[in-house]
């Protein structure tokens, strides 16, 4: 036990296996929450398709985040009130019964419920768990670990689309959500049995007013910078009244903060200089982050035309080189036992990624987009772990637990912000980089052609379809494949018009301008079958008038009658049609003949009719393949440099982020590795 008043120093009371052992908890109860936000991306598709509700597709993160993100800094304060175990212990259950609970759900609704509750257990493995290295050991032995925490996410990253994967097409995608619950029984089992409380011998007063106003300033915010901008713009009065809400409880919070004697973010930490410069820094780091990725996806499927899941796989360099920069600068800053010029080098590295990601275009290589991203994460490598490890060395140890959940909060805020920025910014100039390159191909596009082009659709990636194995189809093969697809259905309709004399169909092939003019007066009286049956009583008259006259021979040698006909009148003897009689005998006869070869004169029409016509279609339908290739190919051209140009606009103003940050932490302090948790003044503002 200890005296009152006094923090409990576990960095000199427990023993080096101990540490081990908790430490191997909480690393397994971070990377479920690590793990959590990749593995459930590649399931997502299944998951639509099965419970119906793509309306409700980003809910599933967007609630994730709203919770993670609110509740990270209240948390952190239990912690520093209550102890890092019984959080850590109340965050893995909670998470886990969301992820029992998501496993489960019956629609799409609950799922996005269910990662709601997900969310407020996360936010509780997250801030507690970066602050357990510094209750277990000194500034100066801890860099190591740090780098550690650091590299879970980036582990996480790498098995956690592959797992996914494996989970969703073999025992199915509710596996995804129950995998969670093994992970989690093994660490509570590490942390009940082998942690202490971690408790900092100190009590103080709860300040619910505080974590309650700071819900009211935080959920609003996300809630209006997450929302589909489609449906409320920021101009929409839920959007604008949502900011306003977020307003009111921020300045209620700062006000209420100020005057607590247990703040859940001490205001008065912005007076320690280190803690002033490194939260702007994370939060620009975080924002980084979160853009790098996200952006360089859309530019991998809508420019390089690789499937989703080839850019997920083409996004490994990215995070394999965060571990290596993550845990290789933590080395190299516990045996120096300086950090700042292992952040600094990270930062720059970061630039020099940004910038290098600006000089992408359509003939980027994927290996050329892999150099780029090992440079970025070499550079956000160093920044996730070490500035963790900055501010809790200047912080007062009895608030190392609000510190490090603080610098969480902000990250997250940073990436909440920041894709919402950024994503406008994208969606903008996407547009108006369209505009400016389809309008020229507009112009010489027939107007059935042109009316397809629209902006707001090929915009969200409508300009290639995923195909075999999920590689995007060109739009040049779409419009060929879609031209086919259109004189298929036109040969369906003649046929039907011409040989079923279908009045639907007819119609149809009336109301379209390419058919010719000759076919549609046809089909407009009556088809084939009248154009027989002209024909049939035009012979007949022919026939009756020769007979009558005695011009049998005549008649024979009448190439225009069926070759029957005149084979039948060969064997007419001139006697039979001397008298009246005979003749009308005669002539009954034949017309009996015709009426009988009616059938099969229709049959030969018709077949002549669409011979004719399937000629002509077939020119036409070459003309149109050609000219529908070339525009293809020049629309899908026109759409690869307007996401290049957005994606690349990205990176060139996430670049000021870069160089905020990096101003930020020259600016900090080089205060030495403490070697002991013992209290030291800070270094004010």
């Amino acid at each position: 036990m200890s005296e009152a008043g006094q923090r409990i120093d576990y960095a000199t009371t427990l023993d080096g296996r101990t540490k081990g052992l908790i430490l191997a908890g909480v690393l397994l109860g971070l990377f479920l929450a690590a793990l959590d936000q990749t593995i459930v991306a590649t399931a997502l598709p299944r998951i639509v398709a099965e419970l119906q509700g793509i309306e409700y597709l980003a809910w599933t993160s967007t609630s994730y985040l709203l919770a993670s993100t609110a509740m990270v800094p209240i948390y952190g304060k239990l912690s520093d009130i209550y102890g890092r175990k019984i959080i850590l212990l109340t965050g893995i259950f909670i998470f886990l019964l969301g992820s029992a609970l998501c496993g489960i759900s019956p629609s799409m609704l609950w799922l996005v419920i269910f990662r709601g509750l997900q969310g407020l257990g996360a936010a509780a493995l997250t801030s507690t768990a970066f602050a357990v290295p510094a209750d277990l050991f000194p500034p100066s032995e801890r860099a190591r670990y740090q780098g550690i925490f650091g590299g879970v996410f980036g582990l996480a990253s790498v098995v956690g689309p592959y797992f996914g994967g494996i989970l969703t097409d073999t025992v199915g995608w509710h596996w995804v959500f129950y995998v969670n619950v093994p992970l989690g029984i093994v660490a509570t089992v590490f942390i009940v049995a082998k942690m202490p409380k971690l408790d900092s011998g100190v009590r103080s007063a709860i300040d619910y007013p505080g974590a309650l106003l700071l819900l009211v300033a935080v959920v609003p915010l996300l809630l209006a910078l997450t929302m589909d901008r489609a449906r409320y713009p920021w101009t929409s009065p839920l959007i604008l009244g949502l900011l306003a809400l977020s307003a009111v409880g921020t300045l209620a919070f700062l006000w209420v903060e100020r005057r607590s004697s247990a703040p859940i973010l001490p205001l008065g930490l912005f007076q320690n200089r280190t803690f002033a410069l490194v939260i702007p820094a994370s939060a620009m780091v975080g924002a980084c982050l979160l853009v790098a990725v996200m952006f360089l996806s859309i530019y991998l499927v809508n420019v390089l035309g690789v499937s989703a899941t080839t850019s997920g796989t083409t996004l490994i360099p990215l995070t394999l080189s965060m571990l290596v920069g993550s845990i290789g600068s933590s080395i190299i800053v516990q045996r120096l036992g300086k950090w700042k010029l292992s952040v600094l080098l990270g930062l720059v590295l970061m630039g020099v990624g940004f910038a290098w990601l600006t000089t992408l275009d359509t003939t980027t290589t994927l290996n050329g987009v892999r150099l780029r991203m090992i440079v970025l994460g070499l550079g956000l490598g160093p920044n996730m772990p070490l500035l963790n490890l900055v501010l809790q060395n200047a912080v007062p140890f009895h608030l190392v637990g609000v510190a490090t959940a603080s610098r969480q909060f902000f990250q997250q805020l940073g990436q909440a912000v920041g894709v919402a920025i950024f994503g406008t910014l994208l969606t903008t100039t996407l547009s108006s980089s369209m505009e400016e390159h389809l309008a020229p191909l507009r112009a010489r596009l027939p107007p059935e052609l042109s009316q397809q082009m629209d902006v707001s659709r090929m915009r969200n990636g409508a300009g290639g379809a995923e195909g075999a194995g999920g590689a995007r189809v060109p739009i040049a093969q779409r419009i060929e494949q879609g031209i086919h697809q259109r004189f298929a259905e036109q040969r369906g309709l003649l046929q039907r018009a011409v040989k079923e004399n279908d009045e639907a169909a007819i119609q149809k092939v009336l109301a379209n301008p390419m058919v010719p003019e000759e076919l549609k007066i046809l089909l407009r009286t009556g088809g084939v079958p009248a154009l027989v049956d002209a024909q049939t009583q035009k012979h007949e008259r022919t026939v009756a008038e020769a007979i009558r006259a005695g011009r049998m021979a005549e008649l024979q040698q009448d190439a225009s009658l069926p070759a029957p006909v005149r084979e039948g009148l060969s064997h007419v003897p001139p006697q039979a049609v001397a008298t009246p009689a005979g003749q009308d005998a005669v002539i009954a006869r034949l017309h009996a003949e015709l009426e009988a070869h009616k059938p099969q004169v229709v049959q030969q029409v018709t077949a002549q009719l669409l011979a004719q016509v399937e000629k002509g279609m077939a020119e036409g339908e070459a003309k149109a393949v050609a000219g529908g290739v070339e525009a293809g190919q020049q629309i899908d051209e026109a759409l690869k440099r307007s996401f290049t140009e957005a994606v690349t606009r990205i990176y060139r103003d996430g670049l000021p982020m870069v160089l905020l940050a990096f101003l930020c932490m020259l600016f900090v302090p080089q205060i030495p590795l403490k070697r002991s948790n013992a209290p030291v003044e800070p270094a004010m503002a």
